[in-house]
């Protein structure tokens, strides 16, 4: 199979991207002060903080940061319109989440940077697909982990009750 060019998959937006995240890198900071510094370069104002409702408290500080710091900030939890699970998959009960209720909140908002706090997997997937602007992700939901995914590679074995087929 023939190598692909590789530098002609990239369209203007994603070397837009590219050159603004390069021009942003700071390794002395973290990773809220990375994003803000990213949308600072990149002329962003406006900023979507798409979340689950198990994040909250912290969406709202985050919407606090922002707002400090001269941004638009728009939050919008995953209960979005209350829809009946139901409604998208028969025979589901409950009030399921609405990803892409959540990307199409924020389009109607006009962000220019979307954040996603601790969507479900699957739901961050829709989210991305729906999203209209760019879509980084700050936390990762992992209920075992305590929301820190990494920690499963520090306790990786090779043994059979680890390895999922």
């Amino acid at each position: 199979m023939e190598q692909p060019n590789y530098p002609e998959l990239y369209n203007q937006s994603d070397k837009f991207i590219l050159k603004t995240a390069e021009d942003a890198l700071n390794p002395r900071i973290d990773r809220v002060n990375e994003l803000m510094e990213y949308a600072r370069t990149a002329n962003i104002n406006t900023i979507g903080i798409a979340h689950c409702t198990t994040f909250n408290r912290e969406a709202e500080q985050l919407k606090a940061l922002l707002t400090a710091q001269g941004f638009v900030a728009e939050t919008v939890n995953c209960k979005l319109g209350k829809v009946p699970f139901t409604d998208i998959v028969e025979g589901y009960k409950g009030i399921t989440c609405n990803p892409a209720g959540q990307a199409h909140y924020l389009a109607e908002k006009k962000s220019q940077l979307n954040i996603v706090m601790g969507l479900c997997v699957g739901h961050d997937m829709i989210f991305n697909q729906h999203s209209a602007a760019p879509t980084t992700t700050l936390i990762v939901k992992d209920r075992k982990l305590k929301h820190n995914p990494i920690e499963a590679f520090r306790t990786l074995t090779p043994s059979a009750e680890n390895t999922q087929n």
